[in-house]
């Protein structure tokens, strides 16, 4: 029997709005945000620490204590105080954590924040505060926009970018399948919805996505042998963290493992080393990929594995970027008066063009998000070890 959405979307959203009352009437009274006035800049970053996203989460912090490191503990001149929180698998860990941030701590700008789910929860938080919420993976829509910014990408986008060429290379149908969250439903609709505009037809019976129970499904076996039962020819979905590694091995073992695999993260990061050969000739699409020939992403690179034992990611760069946009909007604003969470804020709309590891990107005015380059990348060996190759370019997306 397989998981019926509704329910899981009921009970997500009871939780979020049960998180949301807990964090508002926790913060109720502050005016949010320090005084970077003193010369020292307080950043609070948020994100999966532990849970089924920890080795998301990891790679976030990791990536903005690379760009402090390699800046020495500097943003914008001022010196850095670096505040970490655990999000663990979603909302109700995550609002309490961002609240002690912002009531207690007094943070200046909120950063990181793995899940849509988490994003969503916590922006009445920011709005009252009104601190920069600058983070640094996928996002959903918000109406809100003024304090609200994302260093990586609109969470439909990665499936909005492949769709076109699935359809291309694909001759029949594709069967689509995620996890049952606002992360889920927002990468799942990005490519659904991109992939019927242009005459895709979906191989679920149903006519659309089947959702898998999140965090607790591991067995995907079940899923797997209802796809065979159908007439796909592929199939798409997202996963990451440790549900990636379960889906990629398992795929690798069932009756449809002869079926092209299309995804989005299933093989980014420390995940491909721990899928083995399961990973191989699976095909991704993102924002960014650790071969890409510029600059700005050699010294990234050189940097990374001068500290650590593997390619850099998508989210260590944009938790890298995240630190450099603050780098230059506290230096701007420094240069037209006082450093306050405000006047950050209004620096980074100014910012123009990101010299990035990913290539330049802009922040877009509908949306705070990057306008930014997409890539299809394929698990090829590389020496010894597997790697996400970057096979070519498929969009340019954002606003």
């Amino acid at each position: 029997m397989f998981f019926r959405a509704s329910s899981s979307r009921r009970r997500a959203r009871a939780l979020g709005a049960a998180a949301v009352a807990l964090g508002l009437a926790a913060v109720t009274g502050c005016s949010g945000g320090g005084d970077a006035g003193d010369g020292k800049l307080k950043v609070g970053l948020v994100a999966s620490l532990s849970g089924t996203y920890k080795p998301v989460g990891t790679e976030l912090r990791a990536g903005f204590e690379l760009y402090l490191e390699t800046h020495d503990n500097k943003l914008g001149g001022r010196e850095v105080e670096l505040i970490v929180a655990d999000e663990g698998d979603g909302p109700p860990p995550a609002v309490p954590a961002a609240t002690k941030l912002v009531k207690k701590d007094k943070v200046d700008v909120l950063t990181g924040f793995v899940s849509g789910g988490s994003v969503n929860a916590v922006l009445p938080l920011v709005e009252q505060a009104k601190i920069p919420f600058l983070g640094s993976n996928a996002r959903p829509p918000v109406k809100d926009l003024e304090y609200i910014w994302t260093t990586s990408f609109m969470s439909d986008e990665p499936g909005r970018a492949i769709a076109p060429y699935i359809k291309e290379k694909v001759d029949g149908p594709v069967y689509a399948i995620g996890p049952d969250y606002q992360g889920g439903y927002d990468e799942l609709r990005g490519f659904t919805d991109e992939f019927k505009r242009v005459k895709g037809k979906l191989a679920n019976p149903s006519g659309k996505t089947t959702w898998t129970p999140f965090p607790k499904t591991t067995n995907f076996m079940p899923y797997f042998a209802e796809i065979a039962k159908t007439d796909a020819k592929a199939v798409y979905c997202f996963y990451a963290g440790k549900a990636a590694i379960d889906f990629a091995k398992q795929y690798a073992q069932s009756d449809i493992a002869h079926l092209p695999l299309y995804t989005a993260f299933v093989t980014e990061g420390s995940v491909l080393q721990a899928q083995g050969d399961a990973a191989k000739d699976i095909y991704s699409v993102l924002n960014y990929s650790a071969d890409l020939d510029n600059d700005a992403n050699r010294k990234f690179v050189a940097d990374w594995t001068a500290k650590h034992d593997s390619q850099p990611t998508t989210y260590a760069m944009s938790s890298y970027d995240a630190a450099a946009v603050l780098d230059k909007a506290v230096a701007d604003a420094a240069k037209d008066g006082e450093v306050t969470p405000q006047t950050v804020n209004k620096a980074i709309d100014g910012l123009g063009q990101i010299d990035s590891p990913r290539g330049a990107w802009e922040f877009g005015a509908k949306e705070h998000a990057p306008v930014q380059t997409w890539y299809l990348r394929q698990v090829r060996k590389d020496g010894d070890q597997l790697a996400n190759v970057m096979v070519e370019d498929l969009a340019t997306l954002g606003g």
